[in-house]
């Protein structure tokens, strides 16, 4: 039976399937406390009762990072997952107003020291929050090439050279079992570093900085690639956004 991709992507947010973690249970596409994507990346439609924490602006259309990332994708993508998380953030920040004005970066670095009935929330989608944060910012149409800058110098003195940091980092996101980000990330003895986190688990969590990563939730790719998971993470270096990847390192190594 032929499922029309809008229909195929709806069907996939609502059923994909619910995942417990720590007790509490998680949507995978947190439907119930999303919004309605709009046409425009920019529409303040999307922002309308979501809270302290609001949805930063795409700089770029929807459909600006075709054909690697297709515009429908993007649509839901940023206008029901990405919302999602920020109103799941905002409606467990609202139980205790001491915290609202904390940053989502240093709720999450201090994730213990949190009332224990929002913590898994906070990691959730606290970490859902600040991921695609980074994520819109570190894509760009007509991107990809190789790096510059001081990101260029580090990559080279930590994998030995560009190619096998990619081979590196599409190894680390292909092999994430289920759902997750993989990502280049400054450590605390300040190198640079590979790692793979499962949901929407932040580096912030343990300490690390992320200086870039790539969403290998299904939700991020399936619509274009299906299962092939590979091809998305070989196809998404012609978006990557080198200048903004080195402006996060310098920040970073200060």
């Amino acid at each position: 039976m032929n499922i029309n991709r809008r229909n195929f992507l709806i069907s996939l947010s609502t059923t994909l399937g619910v995942m417990t973690l720590n007790g509490c249970q998680i949507s995978e596409d947190n439907s119930s406390s999303s919004v309605t994507p709009s046409t425009s990346p920019n529409d303040t439609k999307l922002a309308e009762n979501l809270g302290g924490f609001q949805l930063t602006p795409l700089p770029y259309e929807y459909d600006a990072l075709e054909p690697y990332i297709d515009q429908e994708t993007m649509q839901f993508h940023y206008g029901k997952h990405y919302a999602g998380y920020i109103k799941n953030l905002n409606g467990a920040i609202a139980k205790y107003p001491e915290l609202k004005d904390k940053s989502a970066e240093d709720l999450l670095g201090s994730l213990n020291t949190l009332p224990n009935d929002i913590r898994t929330a906070v990691q959730n989608n606290g970490g859902g929050y600040v991921n695609h944060k980074m994520f819109w910012e570190i894509m760009t149409p007509n991107g990809g090439g190789k790096p510059e800058g001081k990101i260029a110098t580090a990559i080279d003195e930590s994998f030995g050279n560009f190619d096998s940091f990619k081979e590196n980092f599409n190894a680390a996101g292909g092999s994430r079992f289920g759902s997750g980000w993989v990502w280049l990330a400054l450590g605390k003895d300040r190198k640079l570093k590979v790692i793979s986190t499962a949901n929407q688990d932040s580096p912030f969590l343990t300490g690390d900085y992320p200086i870039m990563g790539n969403d290998v939730w299904e939700h991020a790719y399936y619509l274009n690639y299906q299962n092939r998971r590979g091809d998305y993470l070989n196809a998404w270096w012609n978006v990557v956004n080198w200048p903004e990847v080195n402006r996060r390192y310098e920040q970073a190594v200060r």
